[in-house]
Order: C-alpha cells, then sequence, then structure tokens
C-alpha cells in the first residue's frame, strides 16, 4: 500500500508565490489529483498563455529562491538541509543531503501533449522529506503530474518510488521501499513501472514493487535521463533503455561500438525530453546517444571538457563547459566549434563546486557559486551573454523551472 510520508519540514512563513509578468497569484489549496485527460491540470493552478520560465536555486544554507525569467522578480521560497547533490524534473527540486531528500515545488511546469504543449502556474511550496541512507540519486520522467520519481540511498541500499501525482497535491507518498545491496544504484521511472538498478542488475517492476520479467545485467549503473523514447541507464559496457510496449516493461541494451577505448558515460544531459543526449567521454569528446536509433556516437571536442547537453535542434547545437569556465557551442555531427564564450565560472569550478549548465530551446542557462552569479546564454549567437543576475544567495544549485 501506499505510504504517506508524515514528516514534513519547516513552514516556509513569508512564502511569496510566483507571479508572472508582476501580477501577484492567490495561493492555492491542496489540489486534486489530475486524470488523465486533463492535459496536466491540476485543481488550483492557473493556465498559462505561455511557459513560466525561472531559476529555482538553493544556497549553500538551503535558502530557496526564485527568479521569474519573465519580470526578472525573485521570490524566497523558504530553505531545507543543506544540500549536496540537488535533482530537477522541470518543476520539482530534489535537493539531497546524507540524511534524505527534501523536494520543493516551484508552482510552475509545462504539460507535453506531443504536438502542443500546456502551461501551469500554481502556489511554489516545499514539500517535505523522504528519510534514506547516504546523498541520494535522483531520476524522474517527463511529467510532474503522473507517474513516478525514483530516489536511490547508496549507504542504505534502499530503493523508493515516489508517487509523482501525489506531489502535485501536496503531498509525499513512497509507492514502495525496495531493499538492496548498498553501494551505487538507481530507481528509474517508465510509464507506470519502475526499474531498479543496484547489485549489478536491473529488475522491472509495477508501481507497487511488484517484479516482473527477468533481470538485466548492468555494472556500475551511473547516470539517467528520460527522453521522447524512454529510459536510460547507464552501465559499464553502454546503456539500457526501458520502453513500453503494449503497456509492459521492455529493456533493450545499447552497447558501446566495438572499437571504443573512450571512457563511459557516467551523466547524461539534453534539452527535456528530446530523443538524443550527451555525456563527456573524458578526454576523448563528448558522447551522443540517439535514443531513437539506439545508437552511440563519439563526438570529438576542440578541448577536454568538464560538462555537456545535447540542444537537439535542427542545427545540431551541443553545449559544453571547458575547466576554465567557458561555455563551448559545438556541431553535434563534427564537434567544430561555432563560438566560446568568455571564462564565466572558472573560480567555480576550480573550488569544486557544483556547476549547472542548462539548455533550453533558445537559451543556455549557467550558475556560478562562487561567483554569485546567473547567466542566459544565447549560443545560436556566438554564446552571446544575454542576461546576467546577482542574486542574494549564491546559487549553489540551480534548476530551470516551468519547462
Amino acid at each position: 500500500m501506499p505510504h504517506l510520508v508524515t514528516r514534513r519540514l519547516a513552514p516556509l512563513g513569508g512564502l511569496l508565490v510566483l507571479a508572472l509578468a508582476g501580477c501577484a497569484a492567490p495561493a492555492a489549496p491542496p489540489a486534486a489529483a489530475p486524470t488523465a485527460d486533463t492535459h496536466g491540470e491540476i485543481a488550483g493552478a492557473a493556465e498559462l498563455a505561455e511557459p513560466a520560465l525561472g531559476l529555482t536555486s538553493i544556497a549553500a544554507d538551503g535558502r530557496v529562491s526564485h527568479l521569474d525569467l519573465l519580470d526578472e522578480t525573485t521570490s524566497d521560497l523558504g530553505a531545507v538541509p543543506p544540500p549536496e547533490a540537488m535533482h530537477s524534473d522541470g518543476r520539482y527540486l530534489f535537493a539531497a543531503d546524507d540524511a534524505g531528500v527534501s523536494i520543493v515545488d516551484s508552482g510552475v511546469w509545462t504539460w507535453d501533449h506531443v504536438d502542443h504543449f500546456h502551461y501551469y502556474r500554481a502556489e511554489a511550496r516545499i514539500l517535505g522529506e523522504v528519510e534514506g541512507g547516504g546523498v541520494a540519486t535522483v531520476a524522474t520522467s517527463n511529467s510532474s503530474t503522473t507517474g513516478g520519481t525514483g530516489l536511490f540511498f547508496p549507504a542504505s541500499g534502499e530503493a523508493v518510488l515516489l508517487d509523482t501525482e501525489a506531489l502535485s497535491r501536496g503531498e509525499v507518498v513512497e509507492r514502495f521501499r525496495l531493499e538492496r545491496p548498498a553501494g551505487p544504484g538507481l530507481v528509474v521511472p517508465a510509464g507506470s513501472f519502475a526499474a531498479v538498478a543496484a547489485g549489478g542488475e536491473v529488475t522491472l517492476h509495477t508501481a507497487d514493487g511488484e517484479p516482473l520479467g527477468e533481470t538485466t545485467a548492468c555494472e556500475d549503473p551511473a547516470g539517467t535521463i528520460t527522453t521522447r523514447v524512454g529510459a536510460v541507464i547507464g552501465c559499464r559496457d553502454g546503456a539500457l533503455l526501458v520502453t513500453i510496449d503494449a503497456e509492459t516493461p521492455v529493456v533493450e541494451r545499447i552497447p558501446y561500438p566495438a572499437d571504443t577505448t573512450a571512457p563511459r558515460a557516467t551523466a547524461f544531459a539534453n534539452r527535456e525530453g528530446r530523443p538524443t543526449v550527451a555525456a563527456v567521454a573524458g578526454d576523448a569528446g563528448i558522447w551522443m546517444l540517439d535514443t531513437r536509433e539506439r545508437a552511440w556516437t563519439l563526438v570529438p571536442t576542440p578541448e577536454p571538457v568538464v560538462q555537456a547537453t545535447a540542444v537537439d535542434d535542427k542545427d545540431h547545437h551541443l553545449l559544453a563547459l571547458t575547466a576554465d569556465g567557458r561555455v563551448l557551442v559545438l556541431d553535434g555531427r563534427t564537434g567544430a566549434l561555432r563560438a566560446s564564450s568568455a571564462p564565466l565560472v572558472g573560480e567555480s569550478l576550480a573550488a569544486a563546486h557544483p556547476v549547472s549548465l542548462i539548455a533550453d530551446q533558445q537559451r543556455a542557462y549557467l550558475n556560478g557559486p562562487t561567483e554569485q552569479r546567473l547567466w542566459e546564454l544565447d549560443f545560436a549567437d556566438g554564446a552571446r551573454v544575454a542576461r546576467e543576475f546577482t542574486p542574494a544567495a549564491a546559487p549553489l544549485f540551480v534548476a530551470e523551472t516551468g519547462r
């Protein structure tokens, strides 16, 4: 049976509700669950004509703030325990420390209807915390109102699937909590199912934790992302792709090319939902994984990079971050350099602070914790800095929300 997590964080106090174009939205009560044909709408949410894009960030002390990219106003969303890692699906922020995962609802999201989109805004709030041992890895789908969200706690080996629909109602509900060997692992949602990668294998489960089918080998699981095609799980010898066929989960192996000596991929990034994803291949370049074609391509880079993300647009833009803090705009087919920014986050990278390079359809976003800056870059216009923001609290972690 679903387990309601009752532990809650402190009230937000002076929470400022997100605004669009300077108009304050009334506080919304906990929303009713969406049904399959509501286009992502939940009770109490306002549907918008355009996405309410923002940068939601968490400072080193756990302070959470939201920068509205439309009117450039900033809202204080309260605080969570100081995080060591953070993951986002474009609506929720999952801030992980050694004792659990705190969940922030930015209150803005996009619902993808394949051929068109719906945009919503509701109350921003801190939802609660899920306890577990060790800094959890988090895996999300492309829906913030349906399906599940996976947490794996490496110190305790606990594999947890949260009910994402319940999150949209303001509740933190565990669908299952399974015991696995301690160490690296992932819980990856796929439709109404979940794949658990731990102990050298991947097992499939219903949303209630019941096992399904045979296991699949996966040594050293690291890195996951969901595309329009399915959910990717990184393994030592390649990737597993979990898709849904006739309401049944299917696992396919995509091995690395036989002639490669490039290091494996351990973290994937792209413009949300697109079928092609990017991952750093050590000093050899960037791995591009096309989940439609089930194929890897090693793209050489003009110099070693520390992060990469695929825009996956008609112009094949590929973005990368260098060790001295420059953003490179590359040709995703050849690796040819198209443009480079000035050094922006070199001090943050030198201090081993977390820096995120985020790709959107027309812009890229970058946080500099040491520099205490957020940047918006126009990658199609010579990596030009379109806007620069100076938040009150240094943005240790940042996510683009509302997308």
